[in-house]
C-alpha cells in the first residue's frame, strides 16, 4: 500500500501544489525549480493522499499527468480535479504538449518558463 505524497513534507506548506504522476516527471521539476511538486506514483490517490492535498482550503493544485494516447491521464486528471473542487479545493488540469509527460518535456528541451506557460494557461481554462 502506498504512503502519502511524495516529499509531501518540503511542500505541504506551499500555497499551489504541482501533482505529477511518476517520480522522474517530479524529479524533472524539481530540477527545473518547481520544488512545490509531490506525486502519487500513479494517477490513483488513495484517502491519505487526497486528504493531504484538501488540508488547505487556500491551496491551489495543478494536476499534470502523463498525455496517454488513450486519454486515461487525462481522464484521471480530469476526475480527480472534480473532486478537489468538490472538497472546496481550486484544482487545474495543466495540458502539455501531445504525447508528453513533465518529464519528457524537460528532456525535449522546454524550459521552465515553457512550463510555467502550461500552468498560466491551465488557470484561465
Amino acid at each position: 500500500s502506498k504512503g502519502g505524497l511524495v516529499a509531501w513534507e518540503a511542500v505541504s506548506h506551499c500555497s499551489s501544489v504541482i501533482l505529477a504522476e511518476g517520480l522522474f516527471d517530479l524529479a524533472s521539476l524539481w530540477q527545473a525549480g518547481f520544488r512545490n511538486t509531490t506525486s502519487a506514483i500513479g494517477t490513483n490517490l488513495t484517502p491519505l493522499q487526497f486528504h493531504q492535498l484538501c488540508d488547505r482550503l487556500d491551496r491551489l493544485v495543478y494536476i499534470v499527468f502523463d498525455q496517454d494516447e488513450n486519454q486515461a491521464g487525462q481522464r484521471a486528471a480530469c476526475q480527480l480535479a472534480q473532486r478537489l473542487m468538490g472538497a472546496g479545493i481550486p484544482a487545474r488540469v495543466v495540458q502539455l504538449p501531445a504525447g508528453h509527460d513533465p518529464n519528457s518535456y524537460f528532456v525535449a528541451g522546454a524550459t521552465a518558463d515553457d512550463f510555467t506557460g502550461c500552468l498560466e494557461e491551465s488557470q484561465s481554462s
